[in-house]
């Protein structure tokens, strides 16, 4: 396993991005036999197009936006604003769906390894590995199954290590690389937290199609 060498070790824990990177994270930190917690993004989608990113939003308000996309498909400041507001609701909601009583993981002097289910432009995970640099880490590592060659490359500027199974080129979207890629809900996440805590077992819905 490439993560191997975090097997036990009390200073790391997986930090998966809800609500895709749930069920990869909760294999990842049952077989490392460390904790999971999650990390809660928003991808910020182009209007009319939201599956586009053209950005992300973290829960501590960090942003990243691509103002290149923005400028060649000629969405202003207000559109995005609009989609900001948006999905800083969904992130307030998420927080309190996911996380009910329990604090915020800390993370001073932690090795955080970040999961989710693929990338294809990495904004979200970028916004994410900004905004947990606040938080003073010992050291941010991505790790998915699939992405993109040259997403993966423009991360190790970001994030200290990124692990990663597949970069299969040319890269489509990240769900053509799986078997199964059903969309899983917010009980469905709960429900992995708690596993992972130890509350009961559970097998994940999702398998890669390439290893």
């Amino acid at each position: 396993m490439l993560l191997r060498e975090y097997a036990n070790d009390p200073k790391a824990i997986v930090l998966a991005l809800p609500r895709g990177g749930v069920p990869v994270g909760y294999e990842i930190a049952c077989a490392l036999n460390i904790p999971l917690d999650v990390y809660i993004v928003r991808k910020l989608g182009v209007p009319g197009h939201e599956e586009l990113a053209m950005g992300a939003l973290a829960s501590d308000g960090t942003c990243v936006v691509d103002h290149e996309l923005m400028q060649s498909l000629r969405i202003d400041q207000s559109a995005l604003d609009a989609v900001v507001a948006r999905e800083a609701e969904e992130l307030r909601r998420r927080e309190v769906a996911y996380r009910d009583d329990r604090p915020e993981p800390q993370l001073a002097g932690m090795v955080a390894i970040v999961v989710d289910d693929g990338l294809a432009t990495g904004a979200t995970m970028r916004a994410a590995a900004m905004a947990l640099r606040r938080r003073n880490p010992k050291s941010i590592i991505t790790a998915v199954p699939v992405a993109a060659a040259r997403t993966c490359e423009s991360l190790r500027g970001v994030v200290d290590r990124v692990v990663c199974i597949s970069t299969p080129e040319p890269f489509h979207a990240v769900g053509l690389y799986y078997r199964n890629f059903e969309q899983i809900g917010d009980e469905e996440v709960r429900r992995r937290l708690r596993d992972a805590a130890g509350e009961q077992g559970g097998v994940s819905r999702r398998s890669i199609s390439q290893t």
